[in-house]
C-alpha cells in the first residue's frame, strides 16, 4: 500500500512536471507538434526502456481485447485538450480541473464496471469526496487564483519583452 501512494504521488509530479513542459513546446511549436513530440519520444523512450528490460516478451499480449490498442489515440486527445487548456486557463487551474474530471470519471467506470473493471458500489462516501474536491475547484476560483496567475504572467512576458526576449 505504502509503495502503491508513493508511485501515484510521484506520477501526480511527474505529471505536473510534464505539463508545464508541454504548456512551453506548445508556445513555440504548436498543438499537434507539441503533441508529436510528447508522444514520439514517449514512444522511444518507453520502447528503449522495455527492450532491455523485458526483451522481446514485451510484446507478447495474449487475449488482449481490441479497444485496448487505442489507448495510444486517448493519449493524443489528452495532450492535445491538456495543452490547450493549459494555454487558456492557466498550469493549476487546467490541472485541477483534469485531475477532478479524472477522479469522477475513474468513480463512473469503477461503478458502473466499463471495460472489465470490477464493479465497487458507489457510496455516500464516494459523493461527499468527489464533492469536496469540485467544492474546493470554487474556492480556487473564487479566491482570485486565476487572476494573480495572469498578473505574474503578464509580469514575466513584460520583463522579457524589456530584456529583449522572446
Amino acid at each position: 500500500m505504502i509503495l502503491g501512494l508513493l508511485l501515484a504521488l510521484i506520477a501526480g509530479s511527474l505529471v505536473g512536471l510534464q505539463n508545464i513542459f508541454n504548456s512551453k513546446v506548445n508556445e513555440r511549436a504548436g498543438s499537434m507538434a507539441t503533441t508529436t513530440l510528447v508522444l514520439g519520444m514517449g514512444f522511444l523512450a518507453s520502447l528503449t526502456i522495455g527492450l532491455l528490460f523485458e526483451g522481446k516478451h514485451m510484446f507478447s499480449l495474449p487475449n488482449m481485447h481490441l479497444w485496448y490498442w487505442f489507448s495510444g489515440l486517448i493519449g493524443v486527445g489528452v495532450v492535445i485538450c491538456l495543452v490547450q487548456g493549459i494555454r487558456l486557463l492557466g498550469p493549476s487551474y487546467a490541472s485541477i480541473i483534469v485531475l477532478t474530471s479524472q477522479l469522477g470519471f475513474a468513480l463512473l467506470w469503477d461503478s458502473l464496471g466499463w471495460l472489465g473493471l470490477d464493479k465497487i458500489p458507489f457510496t455516500a462516501k464516494e459523493l461527499i469526496g468527489v464533492l469536496v474536491i469540485v467544492g474546493g475547484i470554487f474556492v480556487f476560483k473564487l479566491s482570485g487564483g486565476r487572476e494573480k496567475q495572469r498578473s505574474s504572467k503578464m509580469t514575466w512576458k513584460k520583463t522579457r519583452a524589456e530584456n529583449g526576449e522572446r
